[in-house]
């Protein structure tokens, strides 16, 4: 609250001329913001901030826009810094309950990328129930935040309710018309669908998606929809198709400076040949993935993978002792993120390690350890 005290009220003779020009050039930026260039987004915004700042409205756009850019580029605490001034500008009697939501939904966001799902999908239904609440409320704030609570079931594991905020999300794009927020949604529903075992209707749903965002231009959505469709066309069998939709994801996250979505292309891709019998080529991908998450807390379980892919293919080209060292590391980055699922994936790996090693006791307990902790029941 603080800092909505100390920032100074509009000068009351701005010169129009002045106000135009700026809210040009923050339009500008905001547009780099929604291209998915963040890096050039971020530089314009903080150049535009000195002109801005003494304008509450120009301000609270600037800071929003900077947040997202911030957030996408892996700096989450400058984003989460950026949204409580955000927030402490949005307390002042000028702005709406519609732009207080409009906070509460990136500060969702930032805490789904901290791996803090339930957190998030706190500050998400918030940030519904506010924007409903507010005098005229906003549809694509509220497709916006389905959409991303979606993801938060998604990473719970409660499949159901994901599909019911995909199906929402989608509604909401429909009724105000927003292709864009109806990309992502669809991208969503993709996933949904394919841990619904839905392969063909998921495999729809991601070419719908691609189809959008290749129209809006956005190499970062690109490239992660890519990356799933290379991912559900290899589980469809055509391994040709996958490798080639995935080459196209790294190329296109590369172009974009996505080095997370380009990690993540990387991993795929590093997936299907060790799944086809190329173990070094699949190492070799991991290896530059680990280089390029290092210091991404934000793709902490994309980390994880990476170091388990290069477990898995030492372990198939028979050097188990090695295999073992780099299991220790993913099973570190998986305890940070939380997942069971991905951890029993290591405690199987390591099972089958030991297994090889000759200490089958010691296998015997790690595959019932991976077992038991994927029970929903335990008692």
């Amino acid at each position: 609250m603080a800092a909505a005290a100390t920032l100074p009220e509009l000068p009351p003779l701005t010169p129009l001329a002045l106000v135009r020009s700026d809210d040009g050039a923050l339009a500008a930026a905001e547009a780099l913001v929604a291209g998915g260039r963040h890096a050039e987004a971020a530089e314009a915004l903080r150049e535009l901030w000195a002109d801005i700042r003494h304008d509450p409205a120009l301000a609270f756009r600037q800071r929003l826009a900077l947040s997202w850019a911030e957030l996408y580029r892996g700096e989450l605490d400058e984003a989460a810094s950026l949204l409580e001034h955000a927030d402490a500008i949005a307390q002042s009697p000028r702005f709406d309950a519609a732009d207080r939501a409009e906070v509460l939904f990136r500060q969702g966001c930032v805490a789904f990328s901290r791996m803090q799902p339930a957190e998030a999908s706190a500050l998400l239904t918030r940030a519904l129930d506010l924007n409903d609440r507010a005098p005229q409320p906003r549809q694509r704030l509220a497709a916006r935040a389905h959409e991303w609570r979606a993801r938060c079931r998604i990473f719970q594991r409660d499949v159901d309710a994901a599909a019911r905020d995909v199906e929402r999300a989608l509604e909401l794009a429909a009724a105000c018309g927003d292709r864009e927020v109806e990309s992502h949604a669809l991208f969503q529903a993709s996933i949904v669908a394919e841990r619904q075992e839905q392969l063909l209707m998921a495999r729809c749903y991601a070419e719908q998606a691609l189809s959008l965002q290749r129209d809006f231009g956005n190499g970062v959505a690109v490239a992660r929809v890519l990356n799933n469709l290379g991912g559900l066309t290899f589980l469809m069998g055509d391994v040709e198709a996958a490798e080639a939709s995935l080459l196209e994801a790294i190329e296109t996250a590369a172009d974009a400076g996505a080095d997370g979505e380009f990690a993540q292309a990387l991993n795929s891709l590093a997936q299907v040949y060790l799944r086809t019998g190329r173990p070094a080529e699949s190492r070799a991908r991991s290896l530059r993935a680990i280089e390029l998450l290092q210091n991404r807390s934000d793709f902490l379980e994309e980390y994880g993978n990476a170091l388990l892919l290069v477990a898995q293919s030492l372990h198939v080209e028979g050097e188990p002792s090695a295999a073992a060292e780099w299991l220790d590391r993913a099973e570190e980055a998986f305890v940070l993120v939380g997942s069971t699922s991905r951890l029993a994936t290591v405690w199987v790996e390591r099972a089958d390690v030991a297994r090889t090693l000759g200490d089958v006791d010691a296998a015997a307990e790690l595959y019932r350890q991976a077992a038991t902790s994927l029970q929903d029941l335990h008692f």
